[in-house]
């Protein structure tokens, strides 16, 4: 060999004993099963992160080599998702929610009555206010009247809002301070009345228009309100919210404190229908920061199911007098369709009924024209007619879903609807065909805020306890990777922020969770015993299990 090849080897061997330099990391994860959810549904072991967002996905040998970071976290095996988001909720109401009596879960009107009247104990001045109440776990399956809240509290105003939040019941002075009689008329809402007059019942609009007697909220309890929220979310591993619709003084809060690091969760917040909201989102503009997007409006086309103010084409099977109705007129959507289509802004509709569904389509296809990337929503989309399914593809309609109001309406959905349209009702799967994606939330707090509930009802279609043992409607269950997509990359694409979050990938927000057990691999009726040991938002530990049940002792 000549001298020189032999120089040049020996250089060589000499170059590649030096060692590279390693990169700098704020955090390094490894020995962990990562589910980065991209494209390919690619498996990993280990992450580095820098300035909040991933740096690189990898092997642990690979990460550990190449970077060096302050905290390194050995996963010991662990599952990590990305951060789960809520494609569909009321955070602020939740927050709202637990400042209130709390009537959920129970079993009787009894039951209610007697939480509220210790509930009035602790808050013994203003208005009594509740949420929660369920008249079909109950065993009549009967509304309320407000007999037995004229008794309790004569000379104080109740208003106890239904569990779907379409609902209020009310007592004798809550309809005086109101102006409500048998005479009162609302559009879009209605008084319930029975032989002896109005029976305290009150439906979409009529409650929505007696809630404004309430008072507001003071600018600190609004605060306390979303800190509560936001602690909650953690728990659950959610870093991602929805919140479907708040109007924009209290986005202002939000943005203010989220600059100042006082509230720490991502929140896309829809506005509520009102000309205040719509002409202060005209001179915003799309509002998009690290932690806040606003960029549309949330309107209600019609009620809940279970309070029988769904709009449906055809009379409910349980009241045939009774179609249920819209809660403001066709020309009202077509308006605001135009306006929010005009401003580049996304519309995001409640439909239940398979009517108010049509109705809304239809309004969306007049404005959309076919094939696009607007991204308008139909939240719920739960009752929809075989005839229009295909609406969803043909325009980019995308369906915001929540699996758990199947499971939690099945015992008593046919009943209202009938087999035959009960068979085209919760269909999550055919809903994804239509665009190959759909977006899952939960509803909170009309449903629970966990996410493993909606991961279960969405791939197993059982109750917790198991019925039916065959599933509902199994037909239209997702996979347990078409779950997870629904929670993560596809929940962030609905709110048009997949290149950001949703999946761990290089460049994106290190928002992830780590799980006690995998819960792509673990037997059905174990998904819900699941637990989130850790949540992290932008790379910064933000909930640690052990750490809060630590805390909680503490207090106890």
């Amino acid at each position: 060999m000549p001298k020189f090849l032999i120089a040049l080897s020996a250089l060589l061997v000499v170059l590649g004993c030096k060692s590279v330099p390693m990169e700098s990391a704020d955090y390094i994860l490894h020995n962990a099963k990562i589910y980065t959810v991209n494209e390919g549904f690619d498996i990993k072991e280990a992450m580095a992160v820098r300035n909040g967002k991933i740096v690189e996905v990898g092997t642990s040998k690979a990460i550990l080599k190449r970077y060096k970071a302050a905290q390194t976290y050995d996963a010991l095996g662990k599952t990590v998702l990305p951060g789960l988001i809520d494609a569909h909720a009321h955070f602020y109401g939740f927050g709202s929610m637990l400042q209130n009596a709390d009537l959920s879960g129970l079993e009787s009107w009894q039951a209610s009555l007697e939480v509220l009247k210790e509930f009035s104990v602790t808050h013994p001045q203003g208005w009594l206010v509740g949420r929660g109440w369920d008249q079909n776990r109950w065993p009549n399956k009967e509304f309320p009247t407000k007999k037995e809240l004229d008794l309790l509290f004569p000379e104080r105003p109740v208003y106890l809002t239904r569990v779907d939040g379409h609902a209020a019941i009310v007592n004798q002075k809550a309809l005086e301070l109101a102006g409500y009689t048998t005479e009162t008329k609302i559009s879009g809402g209605e008084l319930l009345q029975d032989r002896l007059g109005l029976t305290g019942v009150l439906i979409d609009n009529a409650k929505d228009q007696m809630a404004l007697l309430l008072p507001p909220e003071s600018e600190s309890s609004v605060k306390q309100i979303l800190k509560q929220a936001q602690q909650y979310s953690f728990k659950e591993g959610l870093t991602t919210v929805v919140d479907a619709g708040l109007d924009y003084p209290t986005v202002e809060i939000i943005e203010a404190m989220q600059k100042t690091d006082d509230l720490k969760i991502n929140l896309h917040v829809m506005l509520s229908d009102s000309e205040a909201n719509f002409q202060w989102l005209k001179s915003r503009g799309v509002i998009k920061t690290d932690r806040l997007f606003v960029n549309g409006m949330k309107f209600y086309a019609d009620g809940a199911l279970g309070s029988r103010g769904a709009c449906l084409l055809h009379p409910y099977s349980d009241q045939p007098t009774n179609r249920g109705f819209l809660l403001s007129d066709i020309s009202h959507f077509k308006k605001m369709a135009a306006l929010l289509n005009k401003e580049g802004f996304q519309m995001n509709t409640h439909a239940i009924g398979d009517s108010a569904n049509r109705v809304i389509l239809e309004v969306y296809a007049n404005e959309l024209k076919g094939k696009n990337d607007r991204r308008w929503r139909i939240e719920h989309a739960q009752v929809v007619s075989p005839f229009d399914f295909g609406t969803f593809g043909k325009y980019s309609i995308v369906p915001s879903v929540q699996p758990t109001h199947a499971t939690s309406d099945m015992p008593w959905a046919e009943s209202r609807l009938g087999a035959e349209r009960l068979a085209h009702a919760y269909a999550n799967k055919e809903l994804l065909d239509q665009n190959g994606w759909l977006v899952l939330g939960t509803d909170f707090p009309v449903e629970a805020i966990s996410p493993m509930k909606t991961f279960y009802a969405a791939v197993v279609r059982k109750d917790a306890l198991g019925w039916p043992s065959s599933g509902f409607q199994m037909q239209n269950a997702l996979s347990r990777e078409q779950a997870l997509r629904g929670m993560t990359i596809w929940a962030a694409k609905g709110s048009f922020q997949e290149n950001e979050k949703g999946s761990l990938e290089a460049g994106k927000w290190a928002d992830f969770i780590v799980l006690d057990q995998n819960l792509m691999e673990v037997e059905p009726r174990a998904i819900l015993d699941t637990k989130v040991l850790k949540t992290y938002v932008k790379g910064e530990l933000v909930m640690d299990y052990e750490t809060l049940k630590s805390s909680l002792k503490a207090s106890k």
